[in-house]
């Protein structure tokens, strides 16, 4: 399984990336969405129900804004390896309220690259969590 890291990166593109050139730019952000199923009655009354043992996954939203072109390239390369199904695995850093902490498993299904200026480019990407073997 590959991982999303620089030496990740790199064996799995072959291309050189520069040292912490996968760690996102800070304001990054995650969301949570619990799988929930919910019943609504007539008169106003609802149930809810919790679905699934791992039903809370998390999607964080990263942005990488000052990538040479060489590193933006393979970044891209990495995601567009991936298919937008492939897991991967990655360790958010700064998140310290989910238990277990540590690399948990992730697909990218999109990301957009924009050209700033020369050797300038931002990528942003959206990280979804997948509970699998």
């Amino acid at each position: 399984m590959a991982t999303f890291s620089d030496s990740g990166v790199f064996a799995l593109t072959g291309q050189t990336v520069s040292s912490g050139a996968t760690t996102p730019d800070f304001g990054l952000s995650k969301k949570s969405k619990p799988n929930v199923k919910s019943v609504k009655f007539g008169d106003g009354y609802e149930q809810r129900l919790s679905v699934g043992v791992q039903q809370d996954p998390k999607i964080w939203s990263l942005t990488w804004s000052t990538l040479s072109d060489s590193d933006a390239d393979a970044i891209e390369f990495f995601f567009t390896l991936q298919q937008g199904s492939q897991a991967f695995i990655w360790s958010p850093s700064l998140d310290t309220s989910t238990y277990p902490a540590g690399t948990k498993k992730y697909v990218c299904r999109q990301w957009q690259r924009t050209f700033k200026s020369s050797n300038i480019n931002e990528i942003k990407a959206d990280f979804e969590q997948v509970f699998e073997q």
